[in-house]
């Protein structure tokens, strides 16, 4: 009875292996969908802690999701295995696989790349896990890339550090400059400050007045002047001083014709100077007789006789 029913017992096993193997295809084919998905792979390097990433998280780009992290490792064991402990960057490698046609997208990295494609390890809340999320970014080169020497056995995409991780640097920083600070030291500074200007508002009671004195002292001036220019005698005051300023500027223009009368009598005098040094240079005899004198003839016979008269003496 056993022998004939061993063949069944066989059969049966067969068919169950059967059933299970198709089972697990159509749940790898049908569930994941990925089998009949293009994809390819890209790197990128991040110098901080990847916690709370995990193989598997997915990798978007503005929110939509285009692939999934397939492999989290260091450069360590990459690509710096002959390298000296000392001498390794030791970044963590973050590998992912993104949906579409390799041989369009892999053509087009570098100009994604050169128009600041970056990629930055993110939260998705408080629940701690982490997923890579892919945008264009502006002055990506705030921050430099990171440097590595080898040569990436895929397309590589540079990273941003984690905007938390930077958050709680610049605290630690703050804190380390905190403590670094004498506030002793910086009290007592501050005190000073402080005693200075109750010093120069209030004054010190002898040679300085303070501000507050001296704002007083401004307003009683301005007061003052108020007062001052409201009175009815500074009218009167102003009216003589502009009838002042009258007389004094038609006395002005008299002394100026009389001057002027003055500079002509005196270019006329010193024309008939000059006319009679020309005269005098020529004939210096004219100055005492008014004709030159006659001229004397001696007379023939021994007499003498006048050119005027004619008459023998």
């Amino acid at each position: 009875m056993s022998n004939n029913s061993n063949p069944n017992y066989f059969r049966l096993g067969l068919f169950v292996l059967a059933a299970i193997g198709a089972l697990i295809a159509l749940i790898l084919i049908f569930g994941s969908g990925q089998m009949f998905k293009k994809s390819f792979l890209i790197e990128t390097y991040l110098e901080q802690s990847v916690t709370g990433l995990d193989k598997g998280a997915s990798v978007r780009f503005r929110g939509v999701k285009i692939g999934q992290v397939v492999s989290i490792q260091l450069s360590g064991q990459l690509y710096e295995e002959d390298l000296p402990i000392t001498a390794r960057k030791e970044y963590v490698v973050v590998r992912m696989r993104i949906d579409g046609d390799p041989g369009k997208l892999l053509g087009e990295i570098k100009q994604y790349v050169a128009a600041d494609l970056r990629l930055r390890v993110k939260s998705m809340g408080i629940t701690g896990v982490n997923y890579i999320e892919m945008d264009y970014v502006k002055h990506p080169n705030a921050k430099e890339n990171l440097i590595y020497t080898w040569k990436p056995d895929y397309p590589v995409i540079p990273s941003l550090p984690n905007q938390a991780d930077e958050i709680f640097a610049g605290v630690q920083k703050f804190l380390v400059a905190v403590n670094g600070l004498n506030l002793a030291e910086t009290q007592k500074k501050f005190d000073l400050l402080l005693g200075n200007l109750n010093t120069l508002m209030a004054g010190n009671g002898k040679e300085n007045a303070g501000l507050v004195k001296s704002v007083e002292q401004l307003n009683l001036l301005l007061a003052r002047i108020d007062k001052v220019t409201n009175n009815d005698e500074l009218t009167v005051l102003m009216g003589e001083l502009i009838g002042a300023v009258t007389s004094l500027r038609q006395t002005v223009t008299s002394i100026q014709g009389d001057t002027s009368f003055t500079v002509e009598n005196l270019r006329q005098a010193s024309e008939h100077l000059n006319e009679l040094s020309r005269i005098a240079s020529r004939s210096p005899s004219s100055l005492i007789w008014s004709e030159p004198p006659p001229r004397i003839i001696p007379p023939m016979n021994g007499g003498q006789v006048s050119t005027d008269t004619g008459v023998k003496k």
